[in-house]
């Protein structure tokens, strides 16, 4: 494939990645806000604990293998297959383990409600094996098309149930069913939209293959999840479910922009990359346009989400969550880093180096562990525990960036001065807009109009100052509106 179809390919990939991140972002935040307004705070701490079980098990069923058949160049029908009976074996044993510790970790958390919905969320693993094939089929063919309209249709279906079940008073069931029907209907509506179906087939040099690739990125992903998933069960275990619950919302809602805006660029860029792996200075140029890219769209909106924080928290949530919003700030902060993340790994997973993969993953969840478990232990407070979470996310994009100076010649000092126009106009326009917040203005007036000034002053300056990815999104937006939709 040449340079242009590339090109084409993306940006076509990028619409439909951007329709599907919207899509599922505008319906989960009107769904969380409906539950977060029916539920109370702990029922939120125990979904995230169950989901600290189901996320550790998603990623030891997908075993990297999902990633694998992106990124090797000569995957066949016998190759899907051969992964989802893999994927299947172990969702299966992982789903009996679970079953069967239930009893053990409600006990361990004093929480005996915890038992059944834990038994039942983790059906997802199971559900995922088959899904997380077609995710992969469908990124490898670049038809992001597909999975935005699985994707739509299983937030819609599962947020009318979920919140069904919360009005007719089923507590934390209303979050259980929501989470599994999501992975369930979006399987279902991709079995539509893919011919492909699992054979009785199993090749096992193949999966021996496959397997060399994907168990790098399978420990990496216990590695990063795990660390992820061990302040959650510290908090819930050492302070209780409701700060759990603040927690737990804070971080919800940044994390959802932030996978709206980075994570429509970057899994597109991972498909773009791994066909162009053995040209360096391509690569690199996909690299500096999705870190420079991302980061002019990520670094306002978390600016401006940090700046209304209060009343968003108060109009949409309620006064019950007003104890989340400084930890919501906190979390604009550490996911505005998000981009310099993804671009460096996203590189190494394009390029086929999982092995460097891995050594990031080890060097910085011994970095997150040793700043945690300080925080926690010696500090004991949450405020501690968000603040190593800040210091270990700076650390940590230091150490990604790492590699990438040496295997496409793009360092972290260049990623810093490519980011830097982005990070200082964003701080300048939230300069301009923080007065709004003077005026005693009714919450949504306040929010609206510092929305528009914070944009219109970051827009201005950015063309004032003749930023590139100004200039290239509205191109990029040209070119979705003449071609890349149509596809």
């Amino acid at each position: 494939m040449g340079t242009k179809d590339i090109k084409r390919a993306t940006v076509s990939s990028l619409f439909w990645k951007l329709f599907e991140q919207g899509g599922s972002s505008v319906i989960t935040l009107l769904v969380q806000v409906v539950m977060a307004r029916l539920l109370a705070p702990d029922e939120f701490g125990m979904l995230a604990i169950m989901l600290v079980f189901v996320n550790i098990g998603n990623v030891i069923v997908q075993s990297g293998l999902n990633t694998a058949i992106i990124q090797v160049p000569d995957a066949s029908e016998r190759d899907y297959s051969t992964v989802f009976w893999m994927s299947l074996a172990i969702s299966v044993v992982l789903y009996a383990v679970s079953f069967a510790a239930a009893p053990a970790v409600a006990a361990f958390y004093d929480s005996p409600a915890l038992v059944a919905p834990l038994r039942v969320l983790v059906l997802i693993l199971v559900v995922n094996a088959y899904g997380s094939v077609q995710v992969a089929i469908v990124s490898r063919e670049m038809e992001f098309r597909k999975t935005a309209r699985a994707t739509v249709v299983a937030g819609l279906a599962s947020g009318v149930l979920g919140v069904a079940v919360a009005l007719l008073g089923g507590g934390v069931w209303a979050l259980v069913v929501q989470q599994l029907l999501f992975q369930v209907a979006k399987c279902v509506v991709l079995s539509f939209e893919l011919s492909w179906r699992p054979q009785l087939v199993f090749d096992a040099p193949r999966a021996s293959q496959l397997f060399r690739f994907g168990w790098k990125l399978l420990v990496s992903g216990i590695l990063d999840q795990g660390y992820q998933s061990l302040a959650d069960l510290i908090i819930g275990k050492q302070f209780n479910k409701t700060d759990l619950g603040y927690v737990s919302q804070g971080k919800k809602y940044p994390n959802a922009l932030g996978l709206l805006l980075d994570g429509a660029i970057q899994p597109v860029m991972l498909s773009a990359a791994s066909r162009v792996q053995d040209d360096i200075s391509l690569v690199k140029r996909l690299a500096r346009r999705g870190l420079k890219t991302s980061t002019f769209l990520i670094f306002p909106a978390m600016t401006l989400f940090a700046l209304t924080a209060e009343p968003i928290v108060l109009m949409l949530l309620g006064e019950k969550w007003l104890p989340s919003v400084w930890i919501l700030q906190i979390y604009c902060f550490i996911y505005a880093l998000l981009p310099i993340h993804t671009t460096n790994l996203q590189v190494l997973n394009g390029m086929g180096r999982s092995d460097l993969f891995l050594k990031l993953e080890i060097a910085k969840s011994v970095v997150g562990l040793v700043v945690l478990c300080v925080a926690a232990f010696a500090f004991r407070s949450i405020q501690a525990i968000l603040a190593g979470y800040v210091l270990s996310a700076v650390l940590s994009s230091v150490i990604n960036a790492f590699p990438n100076k040496r295997e496409i010649g793009y360092g972290y000092l260049e990623q810093i001065r490519d980011i830097c126009p982005a990070f200082v106009l964003s701080l300048a326009a939230a300069a301009v807009a923080w007065p709004v917040s003077l005026l005693a203005l009714p919450g949504i007036v306040t929010v609206l109009l510092q929305a528009v000034v914070l944009g219109v002053a970051y827009l201005l300056l950015a063309r004032l100052f003749r930023i590139e990815e100004l200039s290239y999104i509205l191109k990029t937006l040209g070119e979705m509106r003449t071609g890349g939709g149509a596809q």
